[in-house]
């Protein structure tokens, strides 16, 4: 009877062992199913940071190195081409459309800033050639956001001032027209697309 009675416990302690090994069992495939989970997801960040580096460091550089030999420099999503020598306002938009590109539209503050970086006196893609005082981008688009200096845009004097420069690259408000005779530098946009 008293041996009954350790069998009897012993089985009670194998039944109760067989049960908390169970709940081990669970607990420690939970417990690795949750580190897989983590494991893969800094696996998917690190496999994504490194594709997108890469694309930066083997793709954009042979793009903006092909360019910039070319004097062609890169602010998002354009590359611009800013001359060194003067022409009329047709004779800079020929020449940016023998580069595959035209003059600059400028199309946010960003760009507006960046355009005023050369500190230079420089021909923009904007005029009211086809029709006084009906402002358009080169492209045909019509001008939705401006910058104009104070005054402008004036016609000065009753002259035909067609064609649009940016006069006062210190200023945020820069732009001034004038006949599109006179001689500037200008800028040229080339838009990539990625």
């Amino acid at each position: 009877s008293s041996n009954q009675k350790v069998k009897h416990i012993i089985q009670l302690q194998l039944i109760g062992q067989k049960g908390n090994s169970g709940r081990k069992l669970y607990t420690l495939v939970g417990v690795s199913f949750g580190l897989l989970c983590v494991l893969q997801a800094a696996l998917n960040i690190s496999l994504r940071y490194a594709l997108c580096e890469s694309f930066e460091t083997v793709f954009l550089p042979n793009i903006t190195d092909h360019n910039s030999q070319q004097g062609w420099v890169y602010f998002y999503p354009s590359f611009y081409y800013i001359s060194s020598t003067k022409k009329s306002w047709h004779d800079s938009r020929d020449d940016c459309l023998q580069r595959g590109a035209d003059l600059v539209i400028i199309n946010s503050k960003e760009e507006q800033d960046f355009t005023r970086k050369f500190h230079k006196i420089t021909w923009i893609g904007l005029s009211d050639r086809e029709t006084e005082g009906i402002w358009k981008w080169v492209d045909g688009t019509p001008i939705t956001k401006s910058y104009w200096a104070n005054g402008e845009p004036n016609s000065y004097e009753g002259k035909n001032e067609d064609c649009v420069e940016i006069r006062f690259p210190n200023e945020e408000n820069s732009w001034n027209d004038i006949p599109c005779e006179g001689q500037n530098f200008w800028i040229c946009e080339k838009t990539m697309a990625l």
